[in-house]
C-alpha cells in the first residue's frame, strides 16, 4: 500500500526490498483527460477524474519500480533521469529547475498548459 505525505527526497532499503521517495506530481488536463505527471520518475497516469489519474499513476509508477529492479537496473535509470545516488543508497530527485533544463516532456508540460504541482510521498513495496 502507498502512503502520502510532502517533500522531496528519496531512500531504498534492500532489507525489506522497500522504495520510499518523496516527488513532485504536475497535475494538468490534455485532450479532455487528467494527467497525473511524475516528471522525476517520466511516468504518467489519466483518466477522466483526478482519483482515476492519481490510479493510473499509482499502476505506472509500480510497474516502473517492479520492471527496473527485476532487470537490476534500477539505479542506473534514476541516475538516467537525473537523480543524485550515494553510496548509502540515499536518492535525491532532481530538481524542478534541473527538470526543466533537462526533460522536454516537462518543459512542454510547464510552457503549454495551466497546471497543478503537488508533492507526494510514495512507499513501495516491491
Amino acid at each position: 500500500s502507498m502512503k502520502k505525505e510532502g517533500i522531496l527526497s528519496g531512500e531504498w532499503s534492500n532489507s525489506n526490498t522497500c522504495i520510499n521517495v518523496n516527488l513532485s506530481i504536475i497535475s494538468f488536463e490534455d485532450s479532455g483527460c487528467i494527467v497525473h505527471y511524475c516528471p522525476a520518475l517520466e511516468v504518467y497516469g489519466y483518466g477522466k477524474t483526478e482519483t482515476e489519474a492519481e490510479s493510473s499513476l499509482y499502476t505506472s509508477m509500480s510497474e516502473f519500480f517492479q520492471h527496473t529492479l527485476n532487470k537490476k537496473t534500477f539505479f542506473t535509470e534514476l541516475e538516467r533521469l537525473g537523480w543524485t545516488m550515494k553510496k548509502t543508497k540515499k536518492m535525491t530527485p532532481p530538481t524542478m529547475l534541473q527538470l526543466l533544463a533537462n526533460n522536454d516532456n516537462f518543459s512542454n508540460v510547464f510552457n503549454n498548459f495551466p497546471f497543478k504541482k503537488f508533492d507526494q510521498k510514495i512507499a513501495m513495496p516491491c
